[in-house]
């Protein structure tokens, strides 16, 4: 029988505006979570927001599906914009 809290997924908003993935946290409930996340992961006043998730409701794709979800798609060569013409001098393209 597990005798430990409920598992969460701790996610730290940097002072850029971007979260990121820190670790994980065990809590009875969400304040608990964002309680133990805070006193874990932010000591140094890394961040500027935390997000908390229970990881029972994290999803996340196969390896053996790696191709279906990353290879490019060939097919739609919208997506790479390797016929358009650079303009002669054009900067901050």
């Amino acid at each position: 029988m597990d005798t430990q809290l409920d598992l969460w997924e701790v996610f730290i908003q940097n002072k850029a505006g971007s979260y990121v993935h820190a670790g994980s946290v065990h809590a009875s409930d969400s304040q608990m979570a964002l309680q133990n996340a805070r006193d874990t992961y932010t000591r140094r006043q890394e961040g500027t927001s935390i997000w908390v998730i229970p990881a029972k409701y994290v999803v996340a794709s196969n390896p053996e599906d790696a191709e279906m979800f990353f290879d490019p798609a060939n097919d739609k060569i919208y997506r790479h914009p390797t016929f358009y013409v650079m303009p002669e001098g054009a900067k901050q393209i």
